[in-house]
């Protein structure tokens, strides 16, 4: 009788798997109406990282490509109170992966608990983004200054 437990176990998780899926398949009406078109699905997009020096490449698959007022955004639909909770270690790490990977101008947490999308965003992320383009922005126009004296200077 020691199986009746697992076998118990096993039929609650399976429920709750089915419950998910079900759920799940209709974020794309939930994204529908809230305004987003769905440009593709189960979206995949190369991950490179590195270990010791040496690449480790994998592959990351979000479940919707969207798009809205011309912004693309990677969405990910999620089910249960605590998936869709950003608290939750889990899913904040999904979709900080997905806002470092994809080449989008956002990330979308489609909480299909309550059907409505969420704009997700990582202000450290866009610090360091904003940095960034200042930076390069600042060099170009000292690259460009130096390249135009020198430029002025031989053509004397």
């Amino acid at each position: 009788m020691a199986w009746v437990p697992r076998a118990l176990r096993r039929a609650k998780l399976a429920a709750r798997f089915s419950r998910s899926r079900r759920l799940e398949a209709g974020a794309a009406q939930v994204l529908a109406a809230a305004g987003y078109t769905v440009l593709d699905t189960q979206v995949t997009a190369p991950c490179r990282v590195t270990e010791d020096g040496a690449p480790v490449d994998a592959d990351l698959r979000a479940d919707y490509l969207v798009e809205r007022r011309g912004r693309i955004f990677v969405a990910e639909a999620k089910s249960g109170p605590r998936a869709t909770d950003l608290r939750e270690r889990g899913t904040r790490r999904q979709l900080l992966e997905y806002a470092t990977t994809y080449d989008v101008d956002g990330v979308l947490l489609v909480d299909m608990e309550a059907e409505r999308v969420v704009e997700v965003a990582f202000p450290a992320l866009a610090r360091r983004t904003a940095r960034a383009f200042w930076s390069g922005l600042l060099l170009g126009v000292v690259v460009g200054l130096a390249a135009a004296l020198v430029w002025s200077y031989r053509s004397r």
